[in-house]
């Protein structure tokens, strides 16, 4: 880890000590747009590790495995020949900010799930991303149905930046649990904690309960 990745790291993890942004609200979703403790913004921020992958659509690869009957592994070409869906929803980082009414184009997370048929005993998914992020979350919350692989925000293609050439994108949850560069997926029955939250990050990471840290 270098310098400042690592500077990176522990500055969020003495959040987590701190309970940094905490208000000790809750809220219902469905009913209050804005969790607890966000504000809104129009831009849209960039966090990441320190490490932003370059990843050319040409040796981009897509690996679907796990407890599954047909596992896959899809490149660009194969990834655009799925259905694709196109979805609005808003998102919230865990740092606080959260941006309304984003339009994301890809490849629902249902359809990947109907591709690979996970066993019935999956319970969660695991998330790893070309810059060695994990991340991991239930297996109902994979298949809500605004969950997809986007490769397109408000009518561009997502870039290298904000996690392009694809990334998961989870609007229920906080959007640490939307790995940028994704390049597995891996449904288990067991669940495995990733990046985030081995170091103090929720492992559920609801917005409207407040969800920041564990």
């Amino acid at each position: 880890m270098d310098g400042f990745r690592e500077k990176l790291v522990e500055t969020k993890k003495a959040w987590a000590r701190a309970g940094r942004l905490l208000t000790g609200k809750t809220a219902e979703h469905g009913i209050d747009r804005l969790p607890p403790g966000q504000r809104l913004v129009e831009n849209w921020p960039v966090l990441d590790l320190g490490i932003q992958p370059d990843v050319p659509k040409a040796d981009w690869r897509l690996v679907i495995d796990g407890a599954v009957e047909n596992p896959v592994t899809w490149d660009w070409e194969a990834f655009l020949a799925q259905p694709q869906v196109e979805d609005v929803s808003d998102i919230h980082c865990v740092t606080q900010w959260s941006r309304y009414d984003n339009r994301w184009n890809g490849v629902s997370t249902r359809h990947i799930a109907d591709a690979v048929k996970p066993q019935a005993d999956v319970k969660h998914v695991l998330f790893t991303s070309y810059d060695g992020y994990t991340t991991n979350i239930e297996l109902a919350h994979f298949l809500e149905e605004d969950c997809l692989v986007a490769h397109t925000h408000d009518g561009q293609p997502i870039s290298r930046e904000h996690g392009g050439p694809a990334r998961l994108v989870v609007p229920r949850y906080y959007f640490w649990k939307s790995p940028k560069w994704v390049k597995r997926i891996t449904f288990t029955t067991e669940d495995k904690p990733g990046f985030w939250e081995v170091r103090g990050y929720h492992n559920v990471g609801d917005p409207w309960l407040e969800q920041r840290y564990s």
